[in-house]
């Protein structure tokens, strides 16, 4: 059950991962929100009075219930990835380092990518988000991903025919575009390639 709560029942960056994540938050909630109120108003009913030293406990108790809260809220207002193409994305993704249905945030911008993948350098992500700022995403992302230690050169396309097509591209080019780069040790992340690394950075910045 703890592991659960902590980690959820599908990882971040695979399909159905919104859907799973809404209904842990909303356990979290209920769980996070339910030991302060038992406290409260067992006290309560035990001491005759609200004015307690436990309902300080219960106030401050409620306040980690309070975090999780938003959190479930803004969750509960993504839509999932839609399933056929989920499907038709995972036909063309073959050898490649791939993610799927994650909302990425930034200070001032945010917005749903339906999927990526990483071969060398190369990100290239879907979008069908209508909100889409493009260029704002992708400004953001590398900046973070240089500070980390990590040059990419990202894309993100609208299109899924050309999403596609350029998953096929990768595929049939992969050799050539990772001897461009040269996997490394990376202590925060043992035993991670290169392009694993990248895509765990990149899912570190989605809700």
């Amino acid at each position: 059950m703890i592991h659960y709560l902590l980690h959820g029942s599908v990882p971040k960056g695979q399909y159905g991962y919104i859907s799973a994540e809404k209904k842990r938050r909303f356990v979290l909630v209920c769980i996070l929100l339910g030991v302060p109120l038992f406290i409260f108003i067992s006290s309560w009913i035990w001491l005759g009075s609200r004015e307690t030293i436990w309902t300080v406990i219960a106030i401050v108790g409620s306040l980690p219930a309070c975090k999780a809260l938003v959190s479930l809220i803004m969750i509960l207002m993504r839509k999932p990835m839609d399933r056929e193409l989920y499907e038709r994305i995972r036909a063309h993704e073959g050898q490649l380092t791939t993610a799927c249905e994650m909302y990425m945030t930034f200070y001032d911008k945010s917005a749903f990518l339906d999927a990526f993948a990483v071969c060398g350098k190369q990100v290239v992500m879907l979008s069908t988000d209508p909100g889409l700022d493009a260029a704002y995403m992708v400004s953001h992302m590398k900046e973070i991903l240089q500070k980390n230690g990590y040059r990419t050169d990202i894309h993100i396309l609208t299109n899924e025919k050309a999403y596609l097509e350029r998953l096929d591209s990768m595929n049939e080019n992969a050799a050539s575009l990772r001897s461009s780069v040269q996997d490394r040790e990376d202590d925060r992340y043992p035993g991670f390639s290169r392009e694993e690394i990248v895509r765990a950075l990149l899912l570190s910045l989605c809700l």
